[in-house]
Order: structure tokens, then sequence, then C-alpha cells
């Protein structure tokens, strides 16, 4: 059984960044398609980015292209997602999310197994 645990969320200042990690345990990381989604209070959960097995492709949401960049290690069978420049509009839960296939999709529904979560919060 695929198991994800996100880290690196907290309370940062506009204009800051972050590094969201996500550790992958139970099956082989780089079989997977990995994704990152977010939900903020009172809305749907929202694409953010994804990477392919080898990372060698990525999708990014338009939304945050530019300030957001997805990545991985599958010697250290982690996932990362490198938040610069935040804002408040970045508030959000953000969940590491992966997917048993080679494709890439933006759909929450087609990814397999999801992580508990990890909060950001930004502050103006």
């Amino acid at each position: 059984q695929v198991q994800l645990v996100e880290s690196g969320g907290g309370l940062v200042q506009a204009g800051g960044s972050l590094r969201l990690s996500c550790a992958f345990s139970g099956r082989t990381f780089s079989s997977y398609t990995m994704g990152w989604f977010r939900q903020a209070p009172g809305k749907e959960r929202e694409f953010v980015a994804s990477i392919n097995w080898s990372g060698s492709s990525t999708i990014t949401a338009d939304s945050v292209k530019g300030r957001f960049t997805i990545s991985r290690d599958n010697n250290k069978n982690t996932l990362y997602l490198q938040i610069n420049s935040l804002k408040p509009e970045d508030t959000a839960v953000y969940y590491c999310a992966a997917r048993f296939t080679l494709a890439q999709t933006k759909s929450a529904l087609e990814y397999n197994y999801w992580g508990q979560g990890t909060q950001v919060t930004v502050s103006s």
C-alpha cells in the first residue's frame, strides 16, 4: 500500500518561499506519476502541478506558473514543491497524490493515493 506524508508547510509572509516535501513509501516511487493539489477553505480541490515518473516532464497550473516548481528525487522517494513569491491567495492545505500510470493528469479523480496534507498560510 502506498503511503504519502507531506511536510514543509507553515505560516509565512507574502513574498516568502516554502519548499513542501512528500515522502513516498510502500511501492516503487519511480513507477508513479505524482501531483500536487491544494484546497482552500470553502473551495474545491485545485490542481497545482504534476510530474512524470522520471521528472523529465511537468505540468503546472496557469495560476501558479512561474512561482511554483514541482520536482522529484527518485533516489530519496520524495516529491517536492518549491513555492516562491507567496501570496495570501496561496493559503490552503496542500496535498500530494500518486497515480500508477505513465500519463500525467490534472484530474484529482484519477489519482489513486493521497497524503494527509500540509497547511500553508500566507499573511499579508
